[in-house]
């Protein structure tokens, strides 16, 4: 495989804001489908990746416009807006880009470590579809190990910076007291579950109710963290009943609306989904502070001052893991020669002609092996350093393997 027909192509939060993005997010049936629809096109490695901040599509092809078409047959978003807005990466620029994406770097929220879960959620998705061949089993098992020695080495995720938890944040700037505050959280999916955790842990707060379409997962949840669920129907009265509303979904369009919310009370909502799951008139209601997840990015403390400071080993630890996976690549294109270089030292070795040059010299089949897969090795080492012909340096190979054996050096 040629290493140029790896392409990603998708948008992110760096110029496209959260309406925009919207439109181009995926469910995972929509994932299913397109993995679906790269079989049709042959493509044997190919994944997406779909989250709040970004829409990627990652994979092996002839070109990045038949990912483009894939992915965009699946999306409420237009194939000739995509074209417009989006960024397309090949070969090497595209692994290191991966890299960037796996370890935080490239996220909103600098060290962001959520999204290294959501990455290997996208490659179990493919996998199950039989999408994730050799080339990308290898390069996605090297990036996660790259992301676990940046955790493990790094501070470049310490502290507790997330969207979730720059959701506490933001809570605490505008309110003093929760004690009396009636929290409702709709949706229990990750970010969800997270953020109600963390309500709980930083705001010491358990007037928190739980409501998701799926009344048992509501269920579950509050039981576990001993708080209150109630049914989706009653998202309407929870909602006005509420002081701060916190929505977590991954609906395709809003699940609070305008007309939901009677009165004038004061209110803060928040939207942490992708599309915006919060209809966005509700900015214009009364005393009514709402954000969703661009305007909590933008919150910024110590903690992320101290992952700045850890770029540079990050960068570090990526580059030996880069250059681990361009050796297994380099090794696998050669593959093929040195299997037929080794066959060739194989069936030279039990040449008749070969051996009555020097009838004197009986070497064991143990060492007959052994000097072939040494002069192989020594072929291996001096392709993948050198870059030499294969002609070249099947030759030298032919050289080491005679020279091997000193009674035979006047061949």
């Amino acid at each position: 495989m040629d290493i140029q027909h790896f392409y990603i192509t998708g948008i992110n939060y760096k110029k496209n804001d959260v309406n925009i993005r919207g439109r181009f997010a995926l469910n995972d049936n929509q994932h299913i489908s397109i993995l679906q629809k790269a079989k049709d096109n042959g493509l044997e490695n190919i994944f997406v990746l779909s989250t709040c901040n970004r829409t990627e599509i990652y994979g092996v092809a002839p070109s990045s416009k038949v990912l483009k078409n894939i992915l965009c047959s699946e999306t409420a978003g237009d194939i000739s807006v995509f074209e417009e807005i989006s960024y397309t990466k090949k070969g090497t620029e595209a692994i290191n880009h991966l890299f960037s994406v796996a370890s935080g770097l490239d996220s909103q929220i600098l060290g962001d470590y959520e999204i290294i879960g959501q990455l290997k959620h996208a490659v179990r998705i493919a996998k199950e579809n039989s999408s994730i061949g050799a080339f990308m089993e290898r390069l996605t098992n090297t990036v996660f190990e790259s992301s676990k020695v940046i955790k493990n080495q790094t501070d470049f995720s310490g502290g507790t910076v997330s969207v979730a938890f720059a959701a506490i944040q933001f809570l605490k700037y505008h309110c003093t007291d929760f004690s009396c505050k009636k929290i409702v959280i709709i949706g229990t999916g990750k970010i969800g579950r997270n953020t109600c955790k963390n309500l709980i842990d930083y705001l010491g707060t358990k007037n928190i109710t739980l409501i998701n379409r799926s009344v048992d997962k509501a269920k579950e949840l509050a039981n576990e963290l001993g708080i209150r669920f109630a049914a989706y129907e009653q998202l309407p009265e929870k909602a006005n009943d509420a002081d701060i509303i916190i929505v977590a979904t991954n609906a395709p369009q809003p699940v609070l609306y305008k007309n939901d919310l009677l009165g004038d009370s004061k209110k803060i909502l928040i939207d942490l989904s992708i599309p915006n799951n919060i209809d966005i008139a509700l900015k214009e209601r009364p005393q009514t502070i709402m954000v969703n997840v661009d305007d909590l990015s933008k919150m910024n403390d110590a903690t992320l001052q101290m992952r700045e400071k850890e770029i540079p080993k990050v960068k570090q630890i990526i580059n030996e893991y880069i250059d681990e996976f361009f050796d297994w690549y380099k090794m696998r294109r050669n593959a093929p020669f040195i299997r037929a270089a080794k066959k060739s030292l194989s069936d030279m070795n039990v040449c008749p002609w070969y051996q009555t040059l020097n009838p004197e010299v009986l070497q064991t089949e143990k060492q007959q092996e052994e000097a072939i897969q040494n002069a192989v090795k020594k072929l291996a080492v001096k392709m993948r350093e050198h870059h030499t012909a294969p002609g070249c340096t099947y030759i030298e190979a032919l050289h080491d393997f005679i020279a091997q054996n000193p009674d035979k050096k006047g061949v």
